[in-house]
């Protein structure tokens, strides 16, 4: 079949070279598949000369029909290939972008901190640690016998309603204090005790001073002559310890169901206004003989001593902060300020 310019064979192979020639220039997906529905779709080039077939002599037609198949292979397979080393290249282009540059200097990593009430927490027990205190830990589900009973809560105590305490359908309830540690401990243990029993703790009270989830640190000490001078002294190092030696604090009388005599702690405060105001920071008295004897410990041979400290309350007092709720909300700018 002798070819000429414009002779069938003469296009096809122009055609070819052209298709060829688009391929390998190629560096886009997109286009790539443009190209290949150019020239192999349906409405092709190629598709119109096989058409044309029909037009040849007829000994010729076997020959360029093999020619035309040919070209479709060739272009087929150069099609693939060029999309194999489009694919590479666009892998070698995200492998550059996210390449590490171990020559540039470090971008530094922000570090995490401790929670402020759990950093106020692990002070205070340092403290009752130093002082030869053992720290336990207990339930916070509880039931009335440990939150109350046992602590000679009476009754008809305003503490047992359902406006104080959270309550579970089958009668338990959210310890409304770590004070249910000194009935664990002593009931299945004998004295002399000193113990500390930092925790979780729940009530129904929600405003800027107060939470419905928040921290006590209770502490307890059962022995032989324990007196109330003794837990005047232990009170008044913490308080020197935590707050400093010069903090002007008091004791007065106040009452709770499971200690008697029982007082409060207040310090004289610094306001940010500049005026000085009274506030208390504990809750403490000499262990009830009726607490005593509901754990089977002998108060005519043993009496004990009882505090409690709010760590959240400490906590605000130690960094000036007059709204609890923002210790409890997690914003990150807020909490970084103690690391």
């Amino acid at each position: 079949m002798q070819e000429t310019p414009n002779s069938t064979p003469a296009i096809l192979e122009q055609l070819l070279q052209t298709a060829i020639a688009e391929i390998t220039k190629t560096s886009d997906d997109f286009a790539l598949e443009q190209i290949r529905s150019k020239y192999l779709g349906k409405k092709s080039p190629l598709t119109d000369l096989l058409k044309s077939i029909a037009t040849l002599p007829v000994e010729e037609r076997p020959l360029f029909g093999q020619k035309i198949n040919a070209a479709k292979e060739q272009l087929q397979e150069l099609l693939q290939e060029q999309k194999t080393k489009i694919k590479v290249l666009q892998l070698e282009a995200e492998l550059k972008k996210d390449a590490i540059d171990v020559t540039l200097p470090g971008r530094g990593q922000k570090l995490g901190s401790i929670h402020p009430i759990t950093k106020i927490r692990y002070e205070i027990e340092e403290f009752f640690i130093k002082m030869g205190f053992a720290v336990v830990e207990g339930p916070e589900i509880e039931d009335d016998y440990h939150n109350f009973t046992a602590l000679n809560f009476p009754p008809h105590h305003p503490a047992r309603h359902m406006h104080d305490t959270f309550y579970f359908p089958d009668g338990k309830l959210l310890r409304t204090h770590t004070s249910t540690l000194q009935v664990r401990v002593m009931e299945n243990s004998k004295p002399p005790f000193r113990v500390i029993a930092p925790g979780r703790t729940y009530r129904c009270d929600s405003d800027a001073t107060h939470s419905p989830m928040f921290h006590q640190l209770e502490g307890f000490v059962v022995d032989s002559s324990v007196s109330f001078a003794d837990l005047k002294w232990l009170i008044s190092k913490f308080i020197e310890d935590f707050f400093g030696a010069k903090t002007q604090f008091r004791f007065r009388a106040s009452y709770f169901p499971f200690t008697e005599p029982s007082a409060e702690v207040d310090i004289l405060w610094n306001t940010k206004d500049g005026k000085t105001r009274w506030l208390e920071v504990s809750g403490c008295g000499m262990i009830h003989p009726n607490v005593l004897k509901e754990v089977k410990v002998d108060p005519d041979k043993y009496s004990g001593f009882a505090f409690g400290f709010g760590l959240d309350r400490l906590a605000m007092l130690r960094y000036g902060i007059d709204d609890l709720r923002l210790f409890f909300e997690n914003d990150v700018k807020f909490l970084e300020q103690f690391i």
